[in-house]
């Protein structure tokens, strides 16, 4: 996969009303333009430190697309005797629509600076065929495998964090709990603007009420989230970090909250869990952010505090 130069944006769609043939052909439109070089000054210019690659990863029945973010050669050395590096499992935002591409600017930071290896997972998208369970699988399905092939990445498993935006911090969320289960100690996780309830409470949250319409309209893109994310007979809870049995003892937690944000409420709430849980968790809060502030630090001014708490949060916790 590659960059394109596609210039113009896909008008927004009717939400409510979209058959899978329009999500289809929305989304690829959308994805185009989010990969092209005129939305670079929205998005960000990558870090020169940073050398950026497209790589296949062989899953169970599939394989999937990660883009690497790894530092360039003057940085991270040269030759066999290079030092295993911390990995970084990044997912991006969307859900139904949306690619690694738009993380390059916080991303090849981190693998630059920190330095990391950092791998965005190209997850699959929301779809009728592809609900929320698919893309979490991917998200758990690429950590475990790298960290299974630690030597073939030149990563060191003991300092491996998760980071997500928006439905990538869900999944990154379910990744965290998911590597509990499995006995993989992750040093931290990373959760900006997460969107961590997808069950009949999604929408009962003051911020919905608030922000649902006001400064985007975020409210039927939720529904529309929530539809593809929970097919009927789907146990929502169980794709709801919120309503997870138990979080104790999971890697602690950053938690970033835009305040001009539909789902600001679901971050606070999931800190608020963590802690009670016992599980480290620092919330903080973005006054005058919008939801996807991260990934446009074009026009978000708060997007570069936001990237340099990330990279000290995430320094203190991969060389501790």
């Amino acid at each position: 996969m590659g960059e394109v130069t596609a210039t113009e944006r896909p008008a927004e769609p009717d939400w409510g009303a979209m058959t899978a043939e329009e999500l289809v052909a929305y989304r690829d439109a959308e994805n185009r333009f989010r990969a092209s070089a005129a939305m670079r000054a929205i998005t960000g210019e990558p870090d020169p430190g940073a050398a950026i690659s497209w790589q296949e990863v062989a899953l169970p029945g599939r394989e999937l697309p990660v883009r690497v973010y790894r530092p360039a050669p003057a940085r991270d050395g040269e030759g066999d005797d290079r030092a295993e590096l911390p990995l970084v499992l990044h997912v991006h935002g969307g859900g139904f629509v949306g690619t690694a591409v738009q993380c390059d600017w916080a991303n090849s930071h981190l693998a630059a600076h920190l330095p990391a290896i950092v791998v965005s997972v190209e997850h699959r998208l929301l779809a009728p065929e592809t609900p929320l369970s698919a893309a979490a699988d991917d998200g758990w399905d690429v950590l475990h495998h790298v960290v299974q092939h630690a030597s073939q990445w030149s990563i060191d498993p003991a300092r491996t964090a998760v980071f997500g935006e928006s439905c990538g911090a869900l999944i990154s969320a379910l990744s965290a709990i998911r590597a509990r289960e499995a006995s993989l100690q992750l040093k931290a996780q990373v959760l900006v603007n997460p969107a961590v309830d997808v069950s009949e409470t999604m929408f009962d949250y003051p911020s919905i009420a608030e922000y649902g319409y006001n400064p985007t309209r975020a409210a039927p893109q939720l529904r529309l989230f929530q539809r593809l994310s929970v097919p009927p007979g789907t146990d929502a809870r169980a794709l709801s970090p919120l309503y997870a049995d138990d979080l104790s003892g999971l890697a602690p937690a950053l938690v970033m909250v835009p305040t001009q944000d539909a789902v600001a409420d679901h971050g606070r709430s999931y800190a608020e869990r963590l802690q009670a849980a016992g599980t480290p968790a620092r919330l903080t809060e973005y006054s005058g952010a919008r939801h996807a502030f991260l990934a446009m630090p074009g026009v978000e001014p708060q997007a570069e505090a936001a990237r340099a708490e990330i990279f000290g949060f995430l320094r203190a916790s991969l060389t501790a």
